[in-house]
């Protein structure tokens, strides 16, 4: 598809001005009128735009830095990019709290406790001991492929996970031997910048290469489009909503999309109540409910749905009535009028990611202060079962059987097929929903978060490529294959 100037403009402005929606964020800040020679947020010449340690005000200038390093990077093979995966993965767990809790303060959404323990987990992210080649050999001779960079890859960071989701994308880009341009969300430039500061002072003093990790200093709607024209970008990585996943798709270079989720669980008659409720708010309550994989609505077949609340108040969670209900569902969501007459809601942002205790403010509650999750019966139209909500208030649905449950889970995920979780001891019906799901994460008996190695087997990444297909993303993620054939047989049986 091919887009004129205007048509990329329209976009981009449009991406930019709903970004905080969909990705939880503070308000986009409006960037200042370009200057027609670098054409950068600021305004910057090419002259000025240069950067220190990664930070650049000019996207351009970035990307160009990016190239130089990623030139030099090559020739240290695949043992300088192991000992840079070795520094960023010891400085994320090092500066964890002191990070966790400068990007708390900057983006004042979720935990700060779950602020340092995202970072303290990166070091669960693969390096380069992901990549093996792969070789043929017959009669015809002898074919090896292996695990090639795409050069600089420009990154788009959500708000909810701003320095956590920049970690992890540099482990998983510098091992498949790339590097980085940056484009945080505005909510979270000030985390991503101190953290690409540290990391390339630290790979400078470790093996001479400056600007491996680089970010835009203040984001804006110039330094996106820039950053997705930029003949130097090689690869788009996007983790964030759907309009800024639109738009990168759009933009005419091939882009890995971690797009939204709206994680969906179902409790039968067979399972572990007690621990699936205390699994559920495992999930739904970190950080505030900010993870994409996070349980945002729970789907209880009715012979078990009175037990199951009682379990989720043992656990620590709060039920609010009705009433209360009301009362934060229109503190929580406005409507505008949408096709046929119908109305949408609109999440309100500034209640994204807010403790439980502001939430139950809002709704006229009164909960006890370690309250980590709460919870209110809804139907399943309800637009906290509709909406990618991102708080900590769950809405349980009563159905009326399995297959009814499995169909009100499906329709709620809105076949983003990103996650879905089953509370079950019967695996029929673990396989049923499996299969009519679709998703990219299926977990069985146990928290989202074992979807990511997290109390379960597997790897860790923020960034999981739903929209694109390429699943929990890794270095191969990052990498295209490169073949290269010997014709005249040299095996040696």
């Amino acid at each position: 598809m091919s887009l004129n100037q205007d048509q990329i403009k329209v976009i981009v402005e449009s991406v930019l001005s709903r970004l905080v929606l969909k990705d939880a964020g503070a308000p986009m800040v409006a960037a200042p009128a370009a200057k027609p020679d670098c054409g950068c947020a600021n305004g910057a010449s090419k002259a000025a735009g240069g950067g220190k340690l990664g930070v650049f005000s000019c996207v351009n200038r970035a990307a160009e830095a990016a190239n130089d390093a990623h030139q030099q990077l090559r020739k240290l093979g695949v043992a300088g990019r192991a000992k840079v995966i070795e520094i960023v993965k010891g400085m994320a767990v090092a500066n964890a709290e002191s990070w966790g809790r400068f990007e708390m303060e900057e983006t004042k959404i979720g935990r700060v406790d779950h602020k340092i323990a995202k970072l303290l987990i990166t070091k669960d992210v693969p390096g380069t001991e992901w990549l093996h080649p792969d070789a043929l050999s017959g009669d015809g001779g002898i074919t090896l492929e292996e695990y090639a960079p795409f050069g600089v890859i420009g990154a788009i960071l959500p708000v909810t996970h701003s320095v956590p989701t920049l970690t992890g994308n540099v482990i998983s880009m510098v091992a498949g031997g790339n590097t980085v341009v940056f484009n945080p969300h505005p909510g979270g430039a000030r985390s991503a910048a101190m953290a690409v500061r540290a990391y390339n002072e630290a790979i400078v003093r470790a093996i001479g290469i400056d600007n491996i990790i680089t970010t835009v200093e203040q984001p804006s709607l110039e330094s996106f489009d820039l950053l997705c024209k930029n003949p130097l970008v090689a690869l788009l990585a996007i983790t964030g909503g759907p309009a800024v996943v639109n738009a990168a798709m759009k933009s005419g270079k091939r882009a890995i999309c971690a797009g939204p989720g709206n994680p969906t669980v179902v409790v039968d008659e067979t399972a572990d109540i007690a621990k699936a409720a205390r699994h559920i708010i495992e999930g739904a309550a970190f950080d505030n409910n900010l993870l994409c994989i996070g349980e945002k609505a729970v789907f209880v077949l009715g012979s078990v749905f009175k037990r199951f609340c009682e379990e989720l108040e043992k656990a620590g969670a709060a039920r609010l009535n009705s009433q209360q209900l009301e009362k934060l569902s229109a503190a929580a969501f406005t409507y505008k009028p949408g096709d046929g007459g119908c109305s949408h809601p609109v999440l309100n942002r500034t209640l994204v990611g807010a403790d439980p205790a502001k939430l139950a403010e809002h709704a006229g509650a009164s909960i006890p202060s370690n309250t980590q999750l709460l919870f209110a019966e809804t139907d399943a139209d309800h637009a906290f079962v509709q909406e990618e909500q991102m708080m900590p208030m769950l809405p349980i649905v009563p159905v009326p059987d399995f297959v009814t449950a499995v169909r009100e889970a499906k329709r709620a995920e809105h076949n983003y097929r990103h996650s879905a979780i089953i509370h079950t001891k019967d695996v029929d019906h673990m396989t049923y929903m499996a299969k009519e799901m679709d998703t990219t994460i299926f977990v069985k008996n146990g928290p989202s978060v074992a979807g990511l190695g997290l109390g379960g087997e597997g790897y860790l990444s923020y960034s999981i490529a739903t929209t694109t297909g390429e699943g929990i993303t890794t270095p191969k993620t990052f990498t295209r294959i490169r073949r290269c054939v010997l014709v005249e047989n040299l095996r040696i049986i």
